[in-house]
């Protein structure tokens, strides 16, 4: 079967002498590898087109059970060059790749979270709101399309006790508005530095219990401590 599907592509890696291995999330088959022949040779532009954030669109024959997909063609769908530009923005940007690759499973589609994460990609090209905030309405996505949407109120899991979120002067009115959903409508209140501890500790306490191997994402030391310190 012939797919055509739009992709973000989560980290890609040599394969063989003039080839990389994409690990790409699809908006119609979740995520996916495919196999780009020829993409390190120097006259092909596919190696630029499988740089993690790109957004592109890919067609491929899908073979079941197959673990490699080979590519067919692909196109860009749209660029975000300014995420590049500023390093908390593209530390963040990458470390929001990270936690989707290591919490998906193969072939398991989330269209409505593939839209969040182009949106807040956008939004992080686009500086229409803080860092922070983009990170933490991801991560409440995350957790909701997956299955773990956060209950404010609850404050013990199964062999866990939970951090309050309320219990900053606006973290709880922040996280409700994160729940909520819409990037265009994120929470306006001030974000103080005690808020900041609060909200980045409870979503990331979440994210670990409910996801085996987050703990050994490199990146996380420093995006904590951008948002705990911000």
């Amino acid at each position: 079967m012939i797919v055509h599907t739009p992709a973000i592509v989560l980290k890609s890696f040599s394969y063989g002498d003039t080839s990389l291995i994409a690990r790409c999330f699809s908006k119609d088959y979740g995520k996916i590898n495919l196999i780009v022949k020829g993409a390190r040779s120097k006259r092909s532009p596919k190696s630029a087109q499988f740089q993690p954030l790109s957004y592109v669109d890919v067609i491929y024959r899908n073979k079941p059970n197959r673990e490699l997909q080979v590519l067919s063609k692909v196109s860009f769908r749209e660029s975000w060059p300014r995420i590049l530009q500023d390093l908390r923005s593209v530390t963040l940007s990458m470390a929001i790749l990270e936690m989707t690759e290591k919490t998906l499973s193969e072939e398991d589609p989330h269209p409505g979270l593939f839209n969040t994460l182009a949106d807040v990609l956008r939004a992080f090209n686009e500086k229409k709101a803080d860092p922070n905030i983009l990170f933490w309405f991801y991560e409440c996505a995350l957790l909701t399309h997956l299955g773990f949407r956060p209950n404010l109120d609850q404050r013990e899991l199964p062999g866990l006790v939970l951090p309050d979120p309320n219990s900053g002067p606006n973290s709880g009115i922040i996280l409700a508005g994160l729940l909520a959903e819409n990037i265009h409508e994120l929470p306006a209140e001030l974000v103080t530095p005690e808020d900041h501890q609060i909200i980045s500790n409870y979503l990331w306490i979440l994210m670990r219990y409910h996801f085996d191997g987050l703990a050994k994402i490199r990146s996380m030391a420093v995006v904590r401590q951008i948002l705990a310190d911000s």
